[in-house]
């Protein structure tokens, strides 16, 4: 009897994920099929085919996948390379509390590209991707000029402190702070901009805006101080390093894939102004396949015009981890994380960590996430390129999110305890 195995069958959507399929004959060719329905009605599919072993089994942490998606052995291949059946969406989880991502798993004999209702497979499951572990709490956060959701993990607390930024698409993006919160941090997923009452279009950096969000965050009974962590991706990140430098409460900062001076809108704190790198809107370039290119639009930091607006990150006495895809085509993000390291060395400062990874792009995320290469975002007039290879993509997004979690730790004291 053919039998399709998958362990665990529900699951954080950071664990991996182990597939077996049994009762084959020797050597007979399949197709394993991937596919998953996200909440804008989008479906997201994948294929690999293989050759039974000679007992009748695929194990995809010891066969290699012959062709489809992808080729070698890859466990998690098939969650890696999805791709959307409507060009340039992103899969992102909306609703996490609500309902996982329900993701089917089809054995079909033969070597299958697109399934039919004609085709009866062999043998299906259905595995659960959750975003938040069980007794996870969120609490909607409309206090003062703050902006975003808190999620607290179970237990008597208090737990260490997180801020979860997000970049230039605005809005308020939850399922990173939902996997992070479901390792014991207590996690505030901060939005600056495009959402609720906040401004529609980012045109200043108001860092007491982020101060406030700070104070909140700290000031509440189940989050542990008396310092914080932060983490950013690309605009988030610029914030992020702004907060490290100027915010004595921030004391571990990850900065994913970012510039580390203002670009674009100035930093404003009290006395203190950064003025912006304009634009080079010149330099934007659209790509065979219809997409832009940022790459060259953010300019040099080593130039003379970007000098006034680097971030000090001399002054900062928190600890800074850059993670960065050396693939990033929306930022020369490595660039300018070394003329930040240099700087801070310069300063005879030895508090900032860089994670090269060769082939990633520029959104790295949790582990498991597949690539998006490139995608839409709001405010952007075409589809974004935002590079990387999906193998190099996927092992920098296991091997970082091991080391963020790790990083926090180290300088925020051990996460609390949580039934996962």
């Amino acid at each position: 009897m053919v039998q399709l195995m998958v362990t665990p069958e529900s699951s954080l959507a950071d664990v991996p994920v182990w597939i077996q399929a049994s009762g084959l004959t020797p050597f007979q060719q399949v197709t394993l099929y991937l596919s998953l329905t996200d909440e804008k009605g989008v479906k997201f599919e994948s294929r690999a085919f293989y050759h039974a072993n000679k007992a009748g089994v695929v194990d995809v942490k010891e066969a290699c996948a012959l062709g489809g998606d992808y080729s070698g052995v890859w466990p998690m291949g098939l969650f890696c390379t999805m791709k959307p059946d409507k060009m340039f969406h992103r899969l992102m989880k909306l609703d996490v509390m609500g309902s996982p991502f329900r993701v089917q798993i089809n054995l079909f004999d033969s070597f299958v590209l697109l399934p039919s209702s004609k085709i009866v497979p062999l043998a299906t499951c259905t595995v659960e991707r959750w975003y938040a572990a069980p007794g996870l709490k969120r609490f909607p956060i409309k206090e003062g000029r703050v902006r975003g959701a808190l999620f607290l993990p179970p237990g008597p607390g208090p737990f260490p402190g997180v801020i979860d930024m997000f970049g230039g698409s605005g809005g308020l993006i939850e399922f990173r702070a939902g996997l992070l919160a479901s390792k014991g941090f207590a996690v505030l997923a901060l939005a600056f901009f495009a959402y609720d009452d906040l401004p529609q279009f980012l045109t200043e950096i108001d860092l007491e805006y982020f101060e406030e969000a700070t104070k909140l965050l700290l000031n509440h009974p189940m989050v542990r101080g008396p310092g914080l962590g932060v983490i950013g991706l690309s605009k988030g990140a610029e914030i992020a390093l702004a907060m490290c430098t100027f915010l004595e409460q921030i004391v571990a900062v990850v900065c994913i894939n970012g510039t580390t001076a203002m670009t674009g809108v100035p930093l404003y704190f009290r006395d203190i102004y950064i003025p912006a790198v304009p634009y080079s809107g010149e330099k934007l370039l659209v790509t065979d396949t219809g997409a832009l290119t940022n790459y060259h639009v953010m300019g040099d930091p080593r130039e003379e015009k970007h000098q006034a607006s680097l971030i000090p990150l001399e002054k900062a006495s928190g600890h800074v981890l850059f993670v960065i895809g050396e693939d990033d085509r929306s930022i020369h993000s490595k660039l300018f994380a070394e003329v930040s390291l240099a700087r801070a060395k310069k300063y005879g400062k030895n508090n900032c960590t860089l994670l090269l990874y060769p082939g990633a792009g520029h959104l790295i995320e949790p582990p498991g996430s597949p690539l998006s290469n490139i995608t839409l975002i709001r405010g952007a007039p075409k589809p974004i390129r935002w590079g990387g290879k999906p193998e190099p993509h996927a092992k920098a997004q296991e091997h970082s999110w091991k080391e963020i979690e790790k990083f926090f730790k180290l300088h925020l004291g051990p996460a609390g305890k949580s039934n996962l």
